[in-house]
């Protein structure tokens, strides 16, 4: 028997460590992982501290910044779209910083966006609800002092080639 009880001991650590791994394993596949959200949620996500208030329109006009014709493919080469859009942030220092950078790093993150994007997903609200909701998770983490509340689409035109 003694001779046996290490053989017994190294069998049992055996089995524990593949009932771990395989519990970890499981859990990490099936169990559902906050990154793995879709971009609608991540963008309620991202703004569910702001709070909504009633503003005039010239304090409107004072958070919101405009980026217009945005012409690019989108994944689909045979399509080209026109985009122009409209920037609401939580405050006018934001809107500052956004103007600063929204040639230089605002604007190459909307064209990856539409370079991901086929002609079918564009179509009806709901596709293009969804690329807003994308844009605010991409243009949320590079601003310093606010973040982009409300992205509105104020012009939008695909057409095949």
């Amino acid at each position: 028997m003694k001779k046996m009880l290490p053989w017994l001991v190294s069998l049992l650590l055996a089995i524990t460590l593949i009932v771990i791994v395989g519990l970890y394993s499981w859990s990490t596949f099936f169990g559902g992982s906050s990154d793995a959200k879709s971009p609608e949620a991540q963008a309620q996500d991202s703004v569910k501290n702001v709070k909504a208030e009633k503003v005039s329109a010239d304090e409107m006009i004072k958070v919101t910044s405009e980026l217009n014709d945005i012409k690019t493919n989108i994944s689909d080469t045979n399509y080209v779209v026109i985009f122009g859009f409209s920037f609401q942030l939580d405050s006018e220092n934001a809107k500052k910083e956004f103007d600063k950078i929204k040639d230089s790093v605002v604007k190459p993150i909307v064209n990856r966006a539409l370079w991901d994007v086929t002609p079918d997903q564009l179509q009806g609200t709901k596709g293009k609800d969804a690329l807003v909701a994308s844009l605010i998770n991409e243009i949320n983490p590079v601003l310093a002092k606010g973040k982009v509340t409300k992205i509105g689409i104020t012009n939008f035109l695909m057409s095949q080639i």
